[in-house]
């Protein structure tokens, strides 16, 4: 089963992408998360330092695939979960996505890619265009996170449009959104009575997940020295038993940008009555 894992900028899908990695490999799966993001850190709180990127090993080794081992660019992170950073150009240099095409190649030449269970892509922010929409090429799933704010949820119905792009040549379905950080979810439940999908899980603001992040370790393990984290780990081990279920997906109908903006203005600005546009709510469930 191979993820990605696509969101607004910000929103928490480096931190959600460890711990899921982790929840799986608790279920019994041989995991391989890939950064797919220039600044390299997705796999952080997995291995507490950033590791060397595909990029920078195959400069040093003047792109000579021939001498890249699997032990040059696979690290080994905590609860046995595979890492590997993709990397990316300086800043303006040149297309960060085409790493990500690369970094696949080169496992598959390796003979790494087929070796895992379950292979987990955390993409760079909301972007889908390009390279960096690659990761949906190779992906049963995607997964979309969003917290229950308008900024977040017109990023994931730009993913949602990308995912029904790339669902017309690739066996690709949207498992669904995970909410992150909100004590709320009514523009999330809003949203998907419109635009059909899952809502997989609604993680709250935990504290305790943020200073995960900081201290470069997941909440698994800061759940051993901390048992009262084990109720928080149970969010991404439900994920992770939905995942493993194997579900059908849908192939979702994104809303249009002034729809969007209709639908979510009018919940707040016209709360009792709650006027709502004429938005297509097509979906296919496959």
């Amino acid at each position: 089963m191979k993820l990605a894992v696509y969101g607004k900028g910000g929103i928490g899908k480096s931190t959600i992408s460890c711990n899921l990695s982790i929840a799986l490999a608790r279920r019994g799966q041989k995991v391989l998360q890939i950064g797919c993001d220039p600044k390299h850190d997705s796999t952080f709180t997995l291995t507490s330092f950033l590791i060397p990127t595909i990029i920078d090993t195959l400069q040093a080794k003047d792109y000579h695939y021939e001498d890249v081992w699997p032990e040059d660019v696979i690290y080994q992170g905590y609860g046995n979960v595979s890492c590997v950073e993709a990397g990316g150009p300086p800043a303006g240099a040149g297309c960060g996505g085409y790493v990500v095409g690369e970094t696949v190649k080169l496992l598959k030449e390796l003979n790494a890619f087929y070796e895992y269970d379950v292979i987990l892509f955390d993409v760079l922010g909301d972007v889908v265009c390009g390279g960096f929409a690659a990761p949906l090429n190779y992906a049963d799933y995607c997964l979309i996170v969003t917290d229950n704010g308008f900024d977040a949820l017109f990023a994931a119905n730009r993913i949602v449009a990308s995912v029904r792009e790339k669902a017309r040549s690739h066996r690709l379905r949207l498992a669904g959104l995970i909410g992150n950080r909100t004590q709320q979810r009514d523009l999330i439940d809003k949203y998907v009575e419109h635009c059909p999908m899952p809502v997989l899980e609604v993680l709250p603001l935990i504290e305790d997940i943020r200073i995960s992040r900081v201290k470069g370790q997941t909440i698994f393990e800061l759940a051993e020295s901390n048992p009262q984290l084990h109720e928080v780990c149970d969010f991404y081990l439900n994920i992770a038993d939905q995942l493993l279920s194997a579900p059908e997906g849908v192939i979702p109908k994104e809303l249009m940008d002034r729809e969007l903006f209709s639908l979510l203005s009018d919940f707040y600005l016209n709360p009792q009555t709650n006027v709502e546009p004429e938005v297509g709510v097509d979906f296919l469930m496959i």
